[in-house]
């Protein structure tokens, strides 16, 4: 259980100079551009099959958390930087890189998580391929119906204003204590985030978990509903387009190329 330090309130923030505030954005865009690059060559490898393409659990979730740092690693990156403003009186140097680099393990750990629940979902849609691909394009309509819906939600918008808004939440963290802060921190924010974006996600299941095109086009309707000015009304609008392209789908199964029986990974 983790004890509670002096309130938050109390602590003297040190202000960091703008060459120092540059760090953490060029790491954490330094990190995403990797996990770009090595999703697109893992991608063209492996083509853009259905279900978890062969891949068992611990393959599936390494490719997962690579993919995940891809997408989302950008539109984290004000609140790594906002973090590091938060423990800059308390770590310098190397001891403050250590505990960014904590926190991002911590929030990629959290995205980890909820790639076990995406292989349960591609193996799942996997097997309803092969046993009936009619029921398969079915799914595809309501999974793009679904996530387009969830972007309406209540929930949507309760996590979506704390990934816009995350200075309360890193505010109450800073009264903890422990090694392991910084982590707890970071999978709080990963568990925020991927309850703001999961609907989103689960559009892979119906495109192919390898179709990089679609990946860069959530990463940037992630990074836009988080950092534009008019995010949230940015993502009530995604909303309408999902359930566009869900409808649509009844009549263009190529919409679904992550449930067409045609589509299988190159070897």
């Amino acid at each position: 259980m983790a004890d509670h330090a002096a309130p938050a309130a109390a602590r003297p923030v040190q202000a960091l100079s703008p060459r120092q505030l540059a760090v953490p954005w060029l790491a954490v865009g330094a990190l995403a551009g990797v996990a770009w690059v090595v999703t697109i060559v893992l991608a063209r490898a492996m083509g853009n099959g259905p279900g978890t393409m062969g891949l068992a659990l611990l393959p599936f979730l390494g490719l997962w958390v690579v993919m995940m740092a891809a997408m989302m690693l950008p539109s984290v990156a004000p609140v790594a930087v906002l973090w590091t403003r938060l423990i800059s009186g308390a770590a310098a140097g190397p001891a403050r890189a250590a505990r960014i680099a904590m926190f991002l393990g911590g929030y990629l750990l959290a995205w980890a998580v909820a790639g076990v629940a995406a292989f349960a979902a591609l193996a799942g849609a996997g097997r309803l391929l092969t046993a009936s691909p009619a029921a398969a394009k079915w799914l595809g309509v309501a999974i793009f119906t679904a996530a387009g819906i969830y972007q309406f939600t209540p929930w949507k918008d309760w996590c979506l204003r704390r990934c816009r808004s995350p200075i309360g939440a890193l505010m109450y963290y800073l009264g903890f204590k422990g090694r392991s802060r910084d982590l707890r921190v970071g999978v709080h924010h990963g568990a925020t985030c991927a309850g703001c974006c999961w609907g989103l996600m689960t559009v892979l299941i119906a495109v192919g978990v390898m179709n990089v095109a679609v990946m860069a086009a959530l990463a940037a309707v992630i990074s836009a509903e988080k950092l534009w000015r008019y995010g949230k009304p940015f993502a009530q609008a995604v909303g309408v387009v999902l359930v566009a392209v869900g409808v649509l789908a009844i009549w263009f199964p190529w919409l679904l190329p992550g449930l067409h029986a045609s589509v299988m990974p190159a070897m």
